[in-house]
């Protein structure tokens, strides 16, 4: 009877252990493989677990996403804020905002519906920080080596973005509507607008960088392929149409009268195909 109990005991442990009944953190996965793809048997196969997480996470990763459509100044600098400068906490866009509400020009924000980098410099010298806008050419933003904010005119719209750097003819900036996307040199010195840009000044010892380029920002079409291939006309075999056509035809010999042709004056078969068009 023992023996019975100690035998049901042991195979409820090895059932539990066998069917993965364990809680797993969020966003994990299991994928099985064979262990020796020349047998492809149950006894070769093995699960190992992944952890996965949304692509949105990765697209909007460093960034503070704006919460209304003329909050990207607000959301940008709070992004700039987070990610660059050692301020001791994490700041919610609500709380730039009101910042700027209170130290800016909060009669001019009210009757525009929008901040401005005057805006910006005010709250940042609340919190302590030098800070300052600037005109520059692209090398100069490109020399500074460090993140800022810079406006742009994209798509019909004037926009705050922060400028993240530069790498092989391409301009890597953390977008609060789009997330981490890039333009080519020559695209972003079109939508930059009058050259300007936004730098805070921090020592070094005081700065983030979790606005760095990283590898899964480099990860992008250029845009010679999405022009190559994104509007052009797709086109379909159609040889086995054509010979099924042929063969639902009529066959009629003809002698060639072409006489530019180098089988002038033969006979050859033509296909006549019946076509039927709407009324």
């Amino acid at each position: 009877m023992l023996e019975i109990a100690v035998g049901s005991a042991l195979m409820y442990y090895f059932a539990k252990e066998s069917l993965d009944l364990k809680e797993k953190p969020v966003g994990t996965v299991h994928y099985t493989e064979t262990l020796d793809s020349r047998n492809d048997s149950f006894t070769r196969m093995h699960r190992e677990q992944i952890k996965i997480k949304p692509a949105i996470e990765d697209q909007f990763r460093g960034i503070v996403r704006q919460a209304y459509d003329y909050s990207c100044g607000s959301a940008a600098l709070t992004t700039l804020l987070n990610g660059y400068v050692n301020v001791g906490t994490t700041l919610t866009e609500q709380q730039v905002m009101n910042g700027l509400l209170k130290f800016g020009e909060t009669e001019k924000i009210v009757e525009r519906r929008s901040f401005s980098l005057l805006d910006m410099k005010r709250f940042v010298a609340a919190v302590g920080l030098e800070s300052g806008g600037y005109k520059g050419e692209f090398s100069d933003l490109v020399k500074q080596g460090q993140p800022a904010i810079v406006p742009i005119s994209y798509a019909g719209f004037k926009h705050f973005v922060v400028f993240k750097g530069y790498k092989n003819g391409r301009v890597y900036v953390a977008d609060p509507a789009l997330g981490n996307i890039s333009f080519d040199e020559t695209r972003f010195k079109e939508v930059w607008e009058n050259n300007t840009l936004f730098l805070i000044n921090v020592v070094p010892e005081q700065r983030k960088n979790l606005l760095a380029i990283q590898d899964a920002d480099l990860r992008h079409v250029d845009d010679a392929t999405v022009n190559r291939f994104a509007f052009v006309n797709a086109q379909y075999p159609q040889q086995y149409m054509e010979k099924i056509a042929d063969k639902a035809s009529t066959i009629r010999l003809d002698k060639n009268r072409n006489e530019n042709s180098e089988n002038y004056g033969q006979s050859n078969y033509n296909f006549l195909r019946l076509y039927y068009k709407n009324k």
